[in-house]
């Protein structure tokens, strides 16, 4: 848990900001369009979902849109493109583009640590009832991918003994894992609430183990970093005042947070926050 204190830091970590970056002259200029990708609605998004309904990203001469690319890989593919200026996305995904000639780079973290649990499809209960079934992600590449190879290893098995097939989002891979055309998928929040409160089963939970990753980050091209400084300064200064906003007005994030995820059950969000 984060520590109280720890807020007004944040807050000095703003006003730094805030001193050494002025938006005066920026707010003042036509908005700059910055298309920000993620891989799928879920709560690790809130900063930025703050930051735009608060009017941060505005204040810093920035209209930003958030695009669903429903998957990590694919983000960071079609930011390397350049049809994206920033995407929401873990290191795995970042890693894959590069190994394949792209040049990406980290430059915050929205979670370190891995956030999935892997639910089950009707009668999967053991590594002997998931041995050569099919194991829905989201992309091959993306973290729910490599988080695989861990939940294997919890249960005794090994990649090589599962199928593991693109499956989509989220919520397309929860209907897919209960109507049995999967064996098993990887969740986070606030989906994972969802199928909890659908009585879907859990057949490897890794977030308890609160392993350390840079499992949702802000990833940007390499170029970008000399070449739009400025812009990418605004949109990390209005990420981390939409963060501290969303820490400290807990109805007010709820009420975004319930909106952009389309969450209509009270525990469901409060579970999502918390996770948040």
């Amino acid at each position: 848990m984060m520590r109280r204190h720890a807020y007004p830091r944040t807050a000095g970590v703003v006003a730094v900001l805030a001193f050494c970056f002025t938006g005066l002259p920026a707010a003042a200029q036509e908005p700059i369009a910055f298309k920000a990708g993620i891989s799928d609605p879920v709560n690790t998004v809130l900063a930025w979902y703050m930051a735009r309904d608060a009017g941060f990203y505005s204040a810093q001469g920035l209209n930003v849109e958030i695009f669903n690319m429903n998957g990590g890989s694919r983000g960071a593919a079609e930011l390397q493109a350049g049809r994206l200026d920033v995407m929401h996305v873990g290191l795995s995904s970042v890693i894959r583009v590069n190994r394949a000639g792209g040049d990406i780079r980290t430059v915050g973290s929205l979670s370190n640590v891995i956030r999935f649990t892997f639910f089950a499809a009707p009668g999967v209960k053991s590594a002997a009832d998931l041995k050569g079934g099919v194991i829905g992600v989201s992309t091959f590449g993306s973290e729910s991918d490599s988080t695989v190879t861990l939940a294997m290893q919890r249960l005794g098995l090994t990649r090589n003994d599962v199928v593991v097939k693109e499956s989509g989002g989220g919520m397309q891979r929860l209907a897919a894992v209960k109507a049995g055309e999967i064996k098993t998928t990887p969740i986070n929040e606030p989906i994972a609430s969802l199928a909890r409160s659908q009585g879907v089963s859990v057949l490897v939970d890794l977030v308890p183990e609160q392993i350390p990753w840079v499992f949702s980050s802000i990833v940007v091209r390499r170029g970008d970093i000399a070449g739009r400084r400025d812009v990418l300064m605004r949109f990390l200064k209005g990420t981390i005042e939409g963060n501290y906003l969303a820490l400290t007005d807990e109805k007010r994030a709820k009420d975004v947070l319930a909106r952009e995820l389309k969450i209509t059950d009270p525990k469901i969000l409060d579970v999502a926050y918390a996770d948040f």
